[in-house]
């Protein structure tokens, strides 16, 4: 499914575009489009909360289908509208050609396209109210058109994490204490993000660095001082002003104070870091075996099956150093000792296991929902290519542009470059990843678009 909350905004942005307002005007159905967007701006008051409940609800799922259907069908509409007010504009600009092609363009009867459109746009608006009546059995909360007021809260974690369960992040750990201790030349705030996908780690991570002995010490021999560690977990807000604000007021402790920011944004890490982000990498293939085997296998047991074993190590593969993964499914395997179940699981798409939803799509699903709409309708594209390959940016660009999914709003950017910056947001957002090291990839695509433009245009 698409996302109705987007296409919502583009009907609704199509409908106050100056195009249809003149066509409106022109056919005399003011009234019926003025009660189309009364309408949709109520449905779309609830469509973040339904988003939000439609995988606990199949009703609700039900609802957004039929609510897109309509959408469509408005779209089509408000472009056969469009379409027809142009037409007219060129038969009024050409009456003095020829009477063979003025003819032509004239075939329509504007009298009978009134009637056949006000039938078109009644019936697209009784469904959408039949729908808007239809969404009152969900006791759907109503969110502002602010787009952070109705994103979904994480699970609150408390600060404590047992040493034991953790795999692999000494290193990661000692980095982040040494940018924590005190240095001659550091007097001001620090701060320290930690950057990665979901499920790889970063909370975890702040965890055992705030749980570290040495840096305990540390903060009770300063606390007299009111020297501060403040962890600030999974931030997604980009809001300059917030954080200028947050600033301010930590400013009010004492020097050499230290904060932590975890978040799966590079842009947010560029706005409130101070310290360059610490980008957390996926595990080892060998620190996610023993976090398998930590999992899957009773501590009682010495020697792990070796058949189970090499069925683990595709397991293991496939979650890519995602130690989230690995946890949930080493979990599942925990009550199965059959190699047949083992093969399920190594066979099965993650998201596919009823055993893993629970656990793994919360923690996916953020990252989607916390995508402005343009990207929302962008991002399922990905889908087309198959798990863990490879691709060149421009093919999905292509394909955005073929779908129409990319609209320039401003005459100096070309589709194409709109496109790159698309892509360039998906990898800030850590939705994506940049299999080269050093960032020349964009810059090869821009390359490409470059010249793609110069062939069209001569």
């Amino acid at each position: 499914m698409g996302d109705p909350f987007g296409i919502t905004q583009e009907v609704l942005g199509k409908l106050r575009s100056l195009a249809i307002q003149e066509a409106v005007a022109i056919y005399g159905v003011e009234d019926q489009f003025s009660e189309l967007r009364e309408t949709l701006t109520a449905i779309k008051a609830v469509l973040s909360d339904a988003e939000e409940q439609q995988t606990k609800k199949h009703s609700l799922q039900v609802w957004l289908d039929r609510l897109q259907d309509v959408l469509y069908d408005a779209e089509d509409v408000l472009d056969e509208l469009e379409c027809e007010a142009l037409r007219k504009k060129v038969i009024s600009r050409y009456r003095g050609i020829k009477e063979k092609v003025y003819r032509f363009l004239s075939l329509s009867n504007p009298l009978i396209f009134r009637v056949k459109i006000s039938h078109k746009i009644k019936a697209i608006r009784e469904r959408l109210s039949r729908i808007s009546a239809d969404k009152d059995q969900f006791n759907l909360l109503r969110s502002a058109d602010n787009s952070e007021a109705h994103m979904p809260l994480r699970e609150i974690t408390d600060p404590f994490v047992r040493k034991s369960n953790i795999v692999g992040r000494d290193s990661d750990k000692e980095m982040i204490i040494e940018m924590l201790l005190p240095s001659v030349d550091d007097k001001n705030i620090s701060v320290i993000p930690i950057v990665g996908i979901g499920g790889l780690g970063k909370t975890t991570l702040a965890k055992i660095v705030y749980d570290d002995d040495r840096l305990q010490t540390h903060l009770l021999d300063i606390i007299k001082d009111k020297k501060y560690l403040l962890v600030l977990d999974d931030v997604w807000s980009n809001d300059h002003r917030k954080w200028k604000k947050l600033r301010d007021l930590l400013r009010e402790g004492a020097s050499e104070s230290k904060i932590i920011v975890t978040t799966r944004s590079s842009e947010v890490a560029s706005i409130m870091g101070t310290h360059p982000a610490h980008n957390l990498k996926g595990l080892s293939h060998e620190d996610s075996m023993a976090l398998l085997k930590k999992c899957a296998f009773d501590e009682k047991e010495t020697q792990p099956r070796s058949d189970l074993l090499e069925i683990g190590k595709d397991i293991v593969a496939k979650c890519q150093g995602v130690p989230l993964l690995v946890e949930t499914l080493g979990s599942l395997l925990n009550s199965k000792d059959g190699v047949g179940d083992w093969i399920r699981i190594r066979d099965s798409e993650t998201w596919e296991l009823a055993e893993a939803k629970e656990d793994i799509l919360p923690v996916l699903k953020l990252s989607y929902v916390h995508l402005p709409s343009h990207l929302k309708q962008c991002f399922p594209i990905l889908s087309l290519f198959p798990r863990g390959v490879q691709f060149q940016a421009w093919h999905l660009i292509g394909l955005w542009m073929a779908l129409g999914l990319i609209s320039s709003k401003s005459e100096k950017l070309a589709p194409e470059d709109i496109g790159v910056e698309y892509v360039k947001e998906l990898r800030r957002r850590s939705l994506i990843q940049n299999v080269e090291e050093q960032g020349t990839i964009l810059q090869r695509f821009q390359k490409k678009f470059d010249a793609f433009r110069s062939l069209t245009v001569h």
